[in-house]
């Protein structure tokens, strides 16, 4: 399968739900390939893609997939899924909705962490040993996202996917 034809293909779908495609790669197993594809948005509360919203996005790929002859008439596996916390953090979209979570920073040869606080275009302030830092994105040669069990709560961020309103059956 041609990987630049699948993205061509791909986008345009995903981004008619509000999601971006963030990776594609496409591994021969056996007789069937696997077609992952990786997605990203900012989602209601601009932290990333729900759920549900990957899963609507997801039905939607495979319609796509199963109308196109890009496929051939080779037999795959489709997989959708959002980024995760394993990823790094590359673009400035990414910082921006990983805000206040943890994060190892890989900078001038040293590693330091820190929880995301304001970003930009140009840059990203973390809060390291209760110190507010900035750090430019040139200056970071990595970042990944730390999984955090006991996690302080946050009231700004911990309602994230929670309705207030209670709806009933009609």
């Amino acid at each position: 399968m041609n990987v630049t034809a699948l993205a061509a293909l791909l986008a345009p779908v995903l981004a008619g739900h509000g999601l971006e495609l963030d990776d594609l790669t496409v591994i021969p197993a056996g007789k069937r390939s696997l077609v992952r594809v990786t997605v990203d948005g900012d989602g209601p509360l601009g932290l990333g893609p729900t759920l549900d919203e990957i899963a609507v996005a997801s039905r939607a790929v495979s319609a796509a997939l199963d109308e196109s002859p890009v496929t051939g008439h080779a037999p795959y596996v489709l997989e959708v899924s959002s980024r995760g916390v394993g990823r790094p953090l590359t673009r400035p979209a990414h910082w921006r909705r990983n805000r206040g979570r943890l994060v190892a920073v890989t900078s001038d040869g040293s590693t330091i962490t820190g929880r995301i606080g304001d970003s930009d275009d140009d840059g990203v302030t973390l809060t390291v040993d209760q110190e507010a830092r900035t750090y430019p994105y040139v200056g970071i040669a990595k970042a990944t996202v730390q999984v955090e069990l006991n996690r302080k709560p946050d009231p700004a961020l911990d309602d994230v996917g929670e309705d207030d309103d209670e709806q009933e059956d009609h």
